[in-house]
């Protein structure tokens, strides 16, 4: 992982000038639909039941308009920001997803690798391949935090808090809204189970999960602690009375609960709940540094990249997961030298206003220039 000095490519000054094979977003996800079996792919543009959620959280970001300000030197943008003690060239940790290995045989390793490689953040799912030490292992420089499904006891979670410890992970994530596994229909439509689902063993772990678990990790270890699938402020505010120092607005990217909130519905009340006291960070259907920039000025973070991540994997490997996080800082770039401010330190709420949805939202509704055809289930 480099130190967190901006790196400012050639490659990155005049898109479409160069021979770069991905030069848009949206070619990720061309090459990346080439690539996947219906079975992989539906992995990454599903959702729950009516997939209503995940709609919702690409409306949320579309709801959004920015209020430029003008004639200010802006010839040097720098979109770093510092956490956990680093130095990160952009906001953004790429998000914890399971089953990484049917995108990549790499899986998890390449994503981490290609993270640190470009100086953004990683959070590695507990269900996804190498594992925990095999992926601390793969990438043992960059800024990495393990999530956990618990699946086990006491004794089970704190062995995987103390291993990650060990293993030089930044924080520990427990995620919280997967108490019941949901219904993924384009799955069920297919008759289709991954064999991580079939092979999965302790979910009754999961649905028992209380506080208790967040109170045993905070009494017994000195590692920052993270709560991913917060979505209330009442929520947040009992994270916060368990000393809790991060809280994840999440809704898993609508693959949980079906009609929830979208993410950046959700933002604004948990900022306000928290009121500086823990850091938050956000993920669902972030996938333009358009997007990274509203969620920066509605008060996060951090910026979780999913989806996006999946596709860049699928197309090119590790190598695809850096050069997606090159695009996405060339756009949050332009995007800050175009509202007039030069870091995120200088940008707030007044950059925002409330506007009407242009797009109708779905899965692929932040690029246009890309048309998938629709799959009969």
């Amino acid at each position: 992982m480099n130190d967190g000095t901006p790196i400012r490519s050639a490659r990155n000054v005049e898109l479409g000038a160069s021979g770069e094979e991905f030069q848009n977003l949206h070619e990720f996800i061309r090459k990346a639909r080439a690539r996947l079996n219906q079975n992989a792919w539906d992995y990454i543009v599903g959702a729950s039941e009516t997939e209503t959620t995940m709609r919702r959280n690409r409306m949320a970001l579309d709801e959004i308009a920015f209020r430029p300000r003008v004639l200010r030197n802006v010839a040097n943008v720098d979109p770093s920001i510092e956490v956990f003690g680093r130095r990160l060239r952009l906001p953004v940790m790429i998000a914890p997803v399971g089953a990484l290995e049917i995108f990549d045989p790499d899986s998890g390793a390449a994503v981490a690798r290609g993270a640190g490689q470009f100086g953004a953040a990683h959070m590695l799912s507990s269900v996804s391949e190498p594992g925990l030490e095999a992926t601390a292992k793969a990438a043992p420089d960059a800024l990495r935090i393990y999530q956990l499904y618990v699946r086990g006891d006491d004794a089970f979670v704190e062995d995987v808090v103390s291993r990650s410890i060990d293993n030089g992970y930044a924080a520990f994530c427990l995620t919280v809204d997967t108490a019941h596994y949901s219904r993924r229909e384009r799955d069920i439509a297919k008759r289709y189970v991954r064999e991580s689902r079939i092979r999965a063993t302790g979910g009754d772990f999961q649905k028992g999960l209380e506080w208790r678990t967040v109170k045993l990790i905070k009494d017994k270890y000195k590692i920052p602690l993270v709560i991913k699938g917060i979505a209330t402020a009442e929520d947040a505010k009992i994270a916060i009375d368990h000393g809790v120092e991060w809280i994840y607005v999440s809704n898993h990217g609508g693959r949980q609960l079906d009609h929830g909130r979208g993410s950046m519905h959700v933002l604004p009340e948990i900022v306000d709940a928290v009121a500086g006291r823990a850091r938050i960070m956000v993920d669902g259907s972030f996938c333009r540094g358009t997007d990274i920039v509203k969620a920066i000025a509605s008060g996060a973070d951090l910026v979780g990249i999913g989806r996006l991540q999946c596709w860049a994997l699928a197309a090119a490997g590790e190598a695809g997961i850096v050069r997606m996080l090159e695009l996405l800082e060339d756009e949050v770039i332009r995007c800050l030298g175009l509202l007039g401010v030069t870091r995120f330190a200088e940008l707030d709420k007044s950059y925002l206003h409330p506007a009407t949805p242009t797009n109708l939202p779905s899965v692929f509704s932040a690029f246009p220039l890309v048309d998938i055809e629709p799959y009969r289930y």
